[in-house]
């Protein structure tokens, strides 16, 4: 397998952009390594990492912004944690030239493509909760999403049925079929199971929301995701 595995000074300098020096040097590098390396990857780390970043966006508008209700709460942090966020963080972190890719992947121009800065930026916040302290953690990720929380407002949030329509509708696409396939639950506390369904790409979503209109917004956010991912490839 054809590696080209990043030097010890773009390792460092790396770790001055994160602002966090590692004490653990491999869980760096298993968060730089994405699975078409087919070594020890990242997608672990990966998956502790979106857990930190969201709890971190969302104790941050939560304390920002102590009159917006739930639905504004989840749309800031939707907007500050989705691919498209995480990637243009990852851009800025220069993150690219330390990716450790398989030889197609990186052929094929692996090292620009968001989905794989995002999940990268995801394991890299995982890499340093496992290395550091909780607390500690918290204050480095922090850093990293600081200008995007910053610059969020309930006023410019858009909707993301909304955004989903606005995707669709600029390529002549048909609009999405949404549909409750399960409620649950006793009258004032029921849960929605909700679809997206996009006929012509062949892609579903799922979601659960305390209202019907929640969850749709919910799976019209992971069909977003699905859908800029799928652009990428």
């Amino acid at each position: 397998m054809d590696l080209s595995l990043p030097s010890q000074s773009l390792l460092t300098a790396l770790q001055r952009r994160l602002g966090y020096r590692f004490a653990d040097s491999d869980l760096l590098r298993r968060a730089l390594t994405h699975r078409s390396a087919q070594r020890d990857h990242n997608e672990r780390l990966e998956f502790l990492g979106d857990a930190l970043i969201s709890m971190i966006a969302a104790d941050a508008f939560f304390q920002r912004f102590p009159d917006a209700d739930e639905g504004v709460l989840s749309r800031l942090r939707a907007a500050v944690v989705s691919g498209q966020s995480l990637a243009r963080i990852a851009q800025s972190l220069e993150l690219s030239n330390c990716l450790i890719l398989g030889e197609s992947e990186r052929k094929s121009g692996g090292r620009h493509r968001q989905s794989i800065l995002a999940d990268c930026l995801e394991a890299l916040a995982g890499a340093v909760l496992l290395d550091a302290s909780v607390t500690e953690a918290q204050q480095v990720v922090a850093g990293w999403l600081q200008e995007s929380i910053e610059a969020a407002s309930p006023n410019e949030v858009v909707d993301p049925k909304t955004r989903l329509q606005e995707w669709l509708q600029a390529r002549g696409e048909p609009l999405p079929e949404y549909s409750v396939i399960e409620v649950t639950g006793v009258h004032h506390e029921q849960s929605f199971r909700v679809q997206c369904l996009l006929t012509q790409f062949q892609q579903t979503t799922e979601a659960v929301g305390s209202s019907r209109r929640g969850a749709e917004k919910l799976a019209a956010a992971d069909m977003l995701e699905k859908l800029v991912d799928k652009v990428d490839d």
